[in-house]
């Protein structure tokens, strides 16, 4: 019977949560970065405070914070089109138990995050993509040998960022991600290089939402 689910009613689904388990897993014997529960349930709340902030209506918000917790667990079949299969994968499981519109918003959403190509499609899969791509942080990086993480783009970002603030400031109309940056670690010229292509899709996401995203490094600050 469909009815309207919560983000409680997915975090107690045995599948989702195995599915983000094995994610984790085969993303570690690839030396990757964090896309396990911790990850899953901060991508949530940001979202779900983005969501909140911008005035989403109280269901976009519910579907804001679903699509993050879920938008990777696609990753334990295969890190290449990921955001595709965690779309279609929460579609088998939700199919007949969710409002359509709603199973829909969730599956664009997730299928969103993670391509540069593809046009933001709905507030919501705005909200997952500011929330996942603003999540940059030392505890993200799971590889402990110092120099095996300096080997890898994405560990040497995350490494880096021992700081890391979101805000949404309503009045001037801007979303900022505030971070802090080792730069014995990394040089902040190339932390911008190696940030590029997350900072593209995280403009187009608050143009959607008719905002401004503002990235500041080491009081840097683009716009």
């Amino acid at each position: 019977m469909e009815k309207e689910i919560t983000l409680s009613d997915v975090k107690l689904n045995p599948q989702i949560n195995e599915f983000i388990k094995r994610s984790t897993q085969l993303l570690r014997l690839y030396h990757y970065t964090d896309h396990g529960i911790e990850h899953a349930n901060l991508v949530a709340d940001r979202a779900y405070y983005l969501a909140k902030e911008v005035n989403f209506s109280k269901r976009e918000q519910e579907l804001s914070a679903i699509s993050g917790y879920v938008h990777d667990m696609g990753n334990f079949l295969d890190r290449k089109y990921h955001e595709y299969w965690g779309a279609i994968l929460f579609q088998t499981i939700f199919q007949n138990k969710i409002f359509t519109k709603d199973l829909v918003t969730i599956m664009q959403a997730v299928a969103n995050h993670d391509n540069c190509y593809v046009k933001i499609v709905s507030s919501v899969a705005a909200a997952v993509v500011l929330a996942d791509k603003s999540d940059v942080r030392r505890t993200r990086v799971m590889e402990k040998n110092k120099e095996n993480i300096k080997k890898d783009i994405h560990n040497r970002v995350n490494f880096a960022a021992t700081e890391n603030k979101f805000k949404v400031d309503n009045k001037n109309k801007i979303i900022t991600l505030k971070l802090k940056i080792d730069t014995s670690f990394v040089p902040i010229m190339e932390y911008f290089e190696i940030f590029t292509h997350r900072m593209v899709q995280c403009r187009k996401a608050a143009e959607f939402l008719n905002y401004k995203f503002a990235l500041v490094i080491n009081d840097f600050k683009l716009l």
